[in-house]
């Protein structure tokens, strides 16, 4: 059995090969005195000026996105290696995560995100006089973000976490995925340059490495961190969280953990145009291996001899498809488990063989589908479990009202997906309802994966898809997860930051109350 990692001595540690099992690079386990100095440091670079600075924050994002575009090759070689996710899939995210950093540049300069509010004296005001009161976010203190094991650049060291905490004025300190510490080294290094080249303070970033729990869970103590951002297991999701909850100073822990996304399917749509959704489904299914926390886990079709026509068919297309590389054993190991559950409790539909697996290669998995009834997930909810890799299960339902029943026992959910017609618009009305309350997206005729990072993106969802439904680990409302409101009554002009003055000098959005009793600069 191959680990995640291996440990070549005390102290060290190694990423592995998922293609061959070999060990690659050799890295140093980050200490309990290396925890505590990066959050000293962290502390220290929240409270200065160099940082609480709009334009360096905005210059230091551009000069990162472009010192990642001119380290692709390099970069994208090594996660290559360490993940086996392909260098096309590996170019575009690392194209993704220089986009995402430039976004929140844009966001940074245009200061918009700092929702300024102005409330002008009025000493008439009723029942009580009214104070002169101004409002708008501010840091809320160093954020402890946890490198997702599937996506080491976009939501690793230079990711979406990061960057919205950098562009909301937070020191960072990574704790990277042992499964590619190479990659992670190598965008840290990249970053670190950039901080210096900025005139920013070095503890304004670091990056701990390590194979082990323990250094995240010591991070998540320390006093200074006043966030953490996750992406990853409902286990690993919620074991941050509880630890968080129990420190003398409670702090939030932003925690995306996965879903099943449902994916429903109506008679109207199954008959206009089923091969075409089929051929969407198996993409979406396989995409990155199934290794994707949006992928379609559960698939709702209607009864009847189209619907297991659509099934067979599907299973057919999945077994017939090559194996695919999964990132680490852990990953292998829970798959090997979920599919065995799922062979006692539904019927697999298709050959689960891989003919064309390398031999003696335990990272490697081939697609399959499992068959089952919404009643039957009704009585045995374990079946709608997250099963991550290239698996799906086909649920057959008898008619929306059934559907209506069972889809809340699901639980939270990152998104839900309808393939509808136009004329059943009204017949579907009570299902998105449903899905309404428990999903953070909606998709409509289309396919889950693929998060387009843009304004109004919800990458988030009630409990257990994660712990903080009102916010999104994608798009540009990212940054909120890491400001807070402080509000100023009766402050000397001079002390109030320059985005609250009456003569607005840095020229950002402002609501006055009421309007025109002071000059408002408009974009």
């Amino acid at each position: 059995m191959r680990p995640i990692v291996q440990t070549t001595e005390c102290g060290l540690f190694s990423a592995v090969d998922p293609r061959t099992g070999t060990a690659i690079g050799t890295y140093r386990e980050a200490s309990a005195e290396d925890v505590r100095r990066a959050a000293a440091a962290a502390s220290e670079a929240s409270g200065s000026v160099a940082l609480a600075d709009r334009s360096r924050r905005a210059a230091l994002l551009e000069v990162v996105a472009g010192a990642l575009r001119e380290r692709c090759e390099e970069i994208v070689s090594c996660a290559d290696a360490e993940t086996a996710l392909g260098e096309a899939r590996l170019q575009g995210e690392l194209e993704r995560t220089a986009v995402q950093l430039q976004k929140f540049s844009e966001i940074v300069e245009a200061g918009d995100y700092l929702e300024a509010l102005i409330d002008l004296p009025d000493p008439e005001a009723k029942p009580t006089p009214r104070p002169d009161l101004r409002r708008m976010l501010v840091p809320i203190g160093p954020v402890a973000v946890f490198g997702a094991s599937n996506f080491p650049l976009a939501f690793s060291v230079a990711g979406g976490d990061t960057a919205s905490a950098l562009a909301a004025g937070c020191p960072v300190i990574v704790k990277g995925h042992p499964s590619h510490p190479g990659t992670s080294k190598l965008v840290a290094e990249t970053l670190r340059g950039a901080v210096s080249d900025c005139g920013l303070p070095d503890g304004s970033f670091a990056l701990l490495q390590s194979s082990s729990a323990v250094v995240g869970e010591d991070l998540v103590e320390r006093p200074e961190v006043a966030a953490v951002a996750f992406t990853g297991s409902l286990r690993a999701g919620r074991a941050l969280f509880e630890r968080a909850s129990r420190r003398s100073c409670p702090i939030p822990v932003y925690a995306e953990m996965g879903s099943v996304n449902p994916f429903v399917v109506s008679r109207g749509a199954l008959a206009t145009r089923g091969e075409q959704i089929a051929e969407g489904l198996i993409s979406s299914v396989t995409g990155s291996a199934g290794q994707l926390c949006t992928k379609p886990g559960l698939v709702f079709i209607p009864a009847g001899a189209s619907g297991q026509a659509f099934a067979d068919a599907l299973g057919r297309s999945l077994g017939d498809g090559a194996p695919q590389w999964l990132l680490s054993e852990q990953i292998r190991d829970g798959l090997t488990a979920c599919t065995a559950m799922l062979q006692a409790l539904t019927e697999p539909i298709g050959e689960a063989s891989s003919p064309n697996a390398p031999e003696d290669v335990s990272f490697c998995a081939q697609p399959q589908l499992f068959l089952t009834s919404a009643a039957r997930l009704r009585e045995r909810p374990e079946i709608a479990q997250e099963c991550f890799g290239p698996v799906a299960v086909l649920a057959i339902y008898e008619h929306l009202e059934e559907l209506c029943a069972t889809l809340p026992r699901l639980g939270g959910q990152l998104t839900a997906t309808v393939h509808s017609e136009p004329c059943e618009a009204d017949a579907i009305r009570p299902l998105v309802s449903v899905l309404a309350r428990i999903a953070g997206r909606l998709v409509f005729d289309g396919y889950p994966t693929g998060v387009s990072v843009t304004h109004a993106m919800q990458h988030g969802g009630p409990y257990p898809a994660s712990t903080a439904a009102a916010y999104t680990s994608v798009g540009m409302a990212a940054i909120e997860r890491f400001l807070r409101p402080l509000a100023w009554q009766n402050a000397p002009a001079r002390l109030l930051p320059p985005e609250l003055h009456d003569e607005n000098p840095v020229r950002i959005a402002q609501r006055i109350d009421p309007p025109g009793r002071v000059r408002r600069w408009a974009a």
